[in-house]
This record gives C-alpha cells, sequence and structure tokens, in this order.
C-alpha cells in the first residue's frame, strides 16, 4: 500500500458530526491531522437511518407519482441525510419532475430552498386536508412516498392505503441534544481563541446548533474575522448543510457533488494548498493554528516562536520591526529585548535552517524563494 503524504500534518480539525464521524476522522488522520470529534447534536438512535436511505434510494430507482412533505424540518433532514450519504444530487432530480404535495408553508419553504416548487399546499397544515385533497383526486394505484419528521403520521397513511394507494414512508431521523455539551462549548471556545484551522459540518441542523453556541458564547464575530482572514476554514458537505452557515455571514466551502469523500479531498485539498504555504529555501512552510511544518515535518516551536512565525509568515519578504512582534507575543511586555530573545529562540529552533534574517535597524524577515 502506497504511504500517503502528510499534507495536513499540524493542523486540527473539529468534526462538529456525529453520523459517521469516525470514517472522517479517519480519513483525515491519514493525512497527519489531529481531529477532535464534538457532535453539536445527537441522534435519536429509535430512528433507522438505514431504512431512511434505502427507501430514498427505491424512490431514486422507481419515482413516486406523489411525494409529501410534511414538516420543513423533516424535509431537511431527509435531504441532509441524503447528501451525507451521496444520494442528494439524484433525489433533488428525481423530486422535479414528482408532484409535490406541502402541509403548509414552512414545508413549502423547505422545498424553495433547494430549488423545487410545491404543486399544492395545504394551507391550514393539518394531514387532514392533504388526505381529503389527494383523496378526492383518487389515489387508486398510485405511489406515494410519505416523509415524516418523528413517529410519523399513521392516521394519514392509514386513509391513503384504505384509497387504494402504494405509501413509501420516509421516517426521518430526529436531532437531539448533544450527548457531551461541555465538548461543544470547549471547542467552540477554542475555535475561537485560533486553536482549530478547520471545522466541519455534515447536517444543517448540527450548523445551526454550532451557530446557537457561538452566540452562546458571544464570539460569533471573532470567528467571523478568522474566517475571514483564511486563518479557519469551515467546509461543509453540501449546499443543503452551508445554508445556515452562510446565511450568517460565515462563508463555507463544499464541494460541487455532496459527497463525503469530495468533502475529505476538499478539506485536503485547501489546507494543504499553496495558498495556505510559503515557499522558503528550506521547504515548504506551512504556519498551521497550533503548530508549523517544513515539507510536512511537524517544527518543535513554543508558543513565542509560532506567534513570531506566523507573523513573519503573514507577509512573506515583508521586514516586521520588534514592536510590530510584541504586539503578537502572549503577555503584554513593551521590552524590545523579549522580541529579540523570541526570534533568537525561534532560529534555535529552526536550525540548521537559517529561515529568519536580521535586517540591520529595521527588524526581521522570513526568507523565501
Amino acid at each position: 500500500m502506497t504511504e500517503l503524504t502528510p499534507v495536513l500534518a499540524g493542523t486540527r480539525i473539529l468534526v462538529t458530526a456525529q453520523r459517521r464521524s469516525d470514517e472522517l476522522a479517519a480519513a483525515l488522520t491519514r493525512r497527519g491531522a489531529d481531529v477532535t470529534v464534538a457532535p453539536a447534536l445527537g441522534v435519536v438512535p429509535s430512528i433507522d437511518e438505514e431504512t431512511l436511505l434505502r427507501r430514498a434510494r427505491e424512490i431514486i430507482a422507481d419515482p413516486a407519482d406523489t411525494f409529501v412533505v410534511t414538516t420543513g424540518i423533516g424535509f431537511r433532514g431527509l435531504m441532509d441525510a441524503c447528501e451525507t450519504a451521496g444520494l442528494y444530487e439524484a433525489l433533488l432530480a428525481n423530486l422535479e419532475s414528482t408532484r409535490l404535495v406541502a402541509r403548509g408553508p414552512k414545508a413549502r419553504g423547505a422545498l424553495q430552498a433547494v430549488g423545487l416548487k410545491a404543486d399544492w399546499v395545504a394551507e391550514s397544515e393539518t394531514s387532514a386536508e392533504i388526505v381529503e385533497f389527494l383523496l378526492a383526486e383518487g389515489v387508486q394505484g398510485q405511489r406515494i412516498a410519505v416523509q415524516h419528521h418523528g413517529a410519523g403520521d399513521p392516521h394519514l397513511e392509514a386513509m391513503l392505503v384504505g384509497g387504494g394507494a402504494e405509501i413509501v414512508p420516509l421516517e426521518v431521523y430526529r436531532w437531539g441534544p448533544p450527548a457531551d455539551p461541555a465538548a461543544v462549548t470547549d471547542t467552540a471556545l477554542a475555535v475561537a481563541a485560533g486553536g482549530f484551522d478547520a471545522v466541519m459540518f455534515t447536517s444543517a441542523p448540527a450548523a445551526i446548533a454550532w451557530l446557537a453556541e457561538l452566540a452562546e458564547q458571544g464570539i460569533t464575530e471573532i470567528v467571523g474575522d478568522l474566517v475571514r482572514s483564511q486563518r479557519l476554514l469551515l467546509a461543509a458537505v453540501g449546499p443543503v448543510t452551508a445554508e445556515p452557515l452562510v446565511n450568517a455571514g460565515l462563508l463555507p466551502v463544499h464541494p460541487d457533488r455532496s459527497r463525503m469523500g469530495a468533502l475529505v479531498r476538499l478539506v485536503i485539498l485547501t489546507l494543504g494548498d499553496e495558498a495556505h504555504s510559503v515557499p522558503t529555501p528550506a521547504g515548504v512552510l506551512h504556519v498551521r493554528a497550533a503548530a508549523a511544518t517544513l515539507d510536512h515535518e511537524v517544527l518543535a516551536l513554543s508558543p513565542n516562536g509560532l506567534a513570531i512565525l506566523r507573523r513573519l509568515a503573514l507577509h512573506p519578504g515583508e521586514v516586521v520591526s520588534r514592536d510590530r512582534l510584541l504586539e503578537v507575543l502572549p503577555g503584554e511586555s513593551s521590552d524590545p529585548h523579549t522580541a529579540e530573545v523570541a526570534v533568537a529562540r525561534l532560529r534555535e529552533s529552526l536550525s540548521p535552517h537559517p529561515l529568519v534574517r536580521t535586517v540591520i535597524k529595521r527588524g526581521y524577515v522570513l526568507q523565501t524563494v
């Protein structure tokens, strides 16, 4: 087996998902990343996601005559699950040519959010109105898919079956509170402190819950600044998952195709590309959230050394004065000698590579090629 290049060496990545988190973490770890899993939401285990996806595949292979959307959150959950499983585009294409019935404006809005238009809406937001409408038209011999959220709607299904329809129930899993709320809080604070290079999302509800945690801790703007300065990457599995982040102004990246593998590849390519590196005479330098690497080998740097190196690498080739370096060092020292000591120790850590050059009476510069 070919050994993978550790292009993510030194990176710290936060995974907010519960479903398939082990798979995500393993794929990233193989590339050298340090992965923390802190699910922003839990999944109620009584709902059978395997069955949900199997029935979604059945609908893709054999389209229903009518697709009933009973709740906005349930439909988003269905599309979210399909997005994670790589079925999103196929189901969306299928629904574009299927009659869509929505139970109320929230269900209609969920359809509109993915570019679909409801053919009929139950303005009373009741299942009874949907049953009355469909039975009045006649459902004998029709195949009707019914999306539920939670325990389902036995009355709706029984009435349609009684009218001669075949029902394909889609019972969407229910979201619950996170198993470890403290971990969600701790990792959110660590993100705001610049301790992670990327945060990954595989569900819109989890993204919403994570954003709520940022708001609760009063750190939304801080995280936004990190995203805008490209010190933090937010990565979503697809457009449905990305939407809450986009609405919050925290622009994420997402792959063209909603696939877990595509998400991993996107993160690897984004964090490992030249935009996040500095070419030096000793090799390619990456300055990460909590470490720095030279040709994917982690450098043994102190917090002060990492802070100095990050500032020098911010604008490679630019001379940075001692006063400017003092601004990024931990603590509140105003003694220029503190910066000189920090640079000297950084040079020792980088030895034998002379990457930091002194410019007489001006400051220091990172050597580049």
